[in-house]
């Protein structure tokens, strides 16, 4: 059987260190982004929705202990689910402990619509350094081009550059690598020199602002191909226009 097509927010925030209300900023940014869903269910072990009545308060709780759980929507034909992980300082940019929320929903009409929507509410919900969207093909690929030893000349696919794994990234703020769409933070745009009004009016013409002053980057009008040749030229363009990310160069 096919396996469905899904589109996959993934964002890189702070690390939780109590309730601070930014895991229901998260649900509710994802939410409002979607009209009529509801992210009220968790699931068993086995997979199943179990509702959540007190939401709200499971979430805070959570949060206090320092964790995200998943909640969904309860909806098998139509699954929308949010989580967070912590990746620990031994892992991360800078030695700063992170967390990494992961929104996924199926890919169709709706959710390309939605998309910078939902990425901004995940985002600016966590209050993530940086984030990105692409569909879960797309993302596998993605793998390739980290290099695991700095010792050896790594070679991606389709001519794309090697980037170095996030724990030998210098700060938080530095994306690990391009999505379809991507969200960068007040900083992190600062950090990458965006926008540069003489060399951003492409990049510029389909971004904007969010609520936090960061931004929303579309590199592409559809969702990121990589077997379009449109599509794999617009991402290396952008790898060319920002060499920080990736920590491929440091930034000037």
């Amino acid at each position: 059987m096919t396996k469905r097509r899904t589109l996959i927010h993934t964002v890189y925030a702070p690390a939780l260190v109590g309730d601070d209300g930014r895991t229901l900023a998260v649900v509710h940014g994802i939410e409002q982004a979607l009209p009529g869903v509801r992210l009220e269910w968790k699931l068993s072990e086995a997979g199943q929705p179990i509702a959540l009545p007190q939401r709200d308060g499971w979430l805070a709780e959570a949060a206090a202990r320092g964790e995200f759980p998943l909640v969904c929507n309860g909806d098998e034909s139509y699954p929308v689910t949010v989580f967070g992980l912590r990746t620990s300082g031994r892992q991360a940019p800078g030695g700063q402990p992170l967390l990494d929320v992961h929104a996924e929903l199926p890919l169709d009409a709706a959710s390309i619509a939605a998309a910078a929507d939902l990425l901004e509410g995940v985002a600016d919900g966590s209050r993530a350094f940086w984030g990105r969207v692409l569909p879960n093909g797309v993302a596998s690929e993605v793998a390739k081009q980290f290099r695991h030893s700095m010792d050896q000349t790594h070679v991606p696919p389709r001519g794309l550059p090697a980037l170095n794994l996030p724990k030998h990234l210098r700060s938080p703020e530095i994306p690990h690598y391009l999505g379809w769409l991507n969200y960068w933070s007040a900083t992190t745009a600062q950090t990458l020199g965006f926008p540069d009004p003489a060399r951003d009016a492409e990049l510029l013409a389909r971004a904007r602002r969010t609520g936090r002053d960061g931004w929303i980057v579309r590199l592409t009008d559809t969702p990121l191909d990589l077997d379009n040749p449109s599509h794999l030229d617009a991402l290396l363009r952008a790898y060319e226009r920002f060499p920080e990310i990736g920590g491929r160069v440091p930034p000037h």
